[in-house]
């Protein structure tokens, strides 16, 4: 019963939109009833009419054009809050400054090695040369020190005594001798 050209080239949308403004339910319009406009309206549709019907219904109501109240479809008014998707919003992005003041960032990955590796590991292995090999020697003690020594006299000059490595010697009482 298409009579022009432009009826027969619609979308699914196009009519369906169409059939729910014609159809004028102000609780809106169930699939059926969708269904029964588009064919006495367009005649001859598609063997898969219901489920192409179906799938651009759902389509558009996920997308936010129809609206599903009790089974039956309707347009949103114009005052409606924009559909949101589930999960939490995204959040809002805060103004950035121009372009131009924006340093350029740091390239992604790794850097890239120098072009004579060769030289590079040279210059970096003979970095504190010439050092002798192995572990330095120990410092030599003066004739004269004491363990006690230098603790008594870094305690007398205020600074923090540095203890030595393991378990300190055993303090032995002086000897004091009475005459009598």
């Amino acid at each position: 019963m298409a009579t022009t050209d432009e009826e027969a080239s619609k979308t699914y949308p196009e009519m369906i939109t169409e059939a729910i403004e014609a159809l004028n339910d102000k609780n809106g319009s169930n699939k059926s009833a969708i269904s029964k406009y588009m064919e006495s309206k367009y005649g001859e549709l598609p063997p898969a009419h219901s489920s192409l019907l179906t799938a651009h219904l759902a389509r558009m109501k996920e997308s936010g054009e129809l609206l599903l109240v009790k089974n039956n479809y309707i347009r949103p008014g114009p005052d409606a809050p924009p559909k949101r998707g589930r999960g939490r919003p995204p959040k809002s992005k805060p103004a950035l400054p121009p372009v131009a003041d924006l340093p350029s960032p740091r390239p992604r990955g790794r850097p890239p090695k120098p072009k004579d590796a060769l030289a590079a590991a040279v210059a970096k292995a003979t970095a504190g040369l010439p050092r002798p090999r192995g572990r330095p020697p120990k410092l030599a003690r003066t004739a004269g020190s004491v363990t006690a020594a230098p603790a008594a006299a870094a305690a007398a000059a205020g600074g923090v005594v540095k203890r030595g490595r393991g378990r300190p010697p055993k303090v032995k009482p002086s000897l004091v001798t009475e005459a009598a």
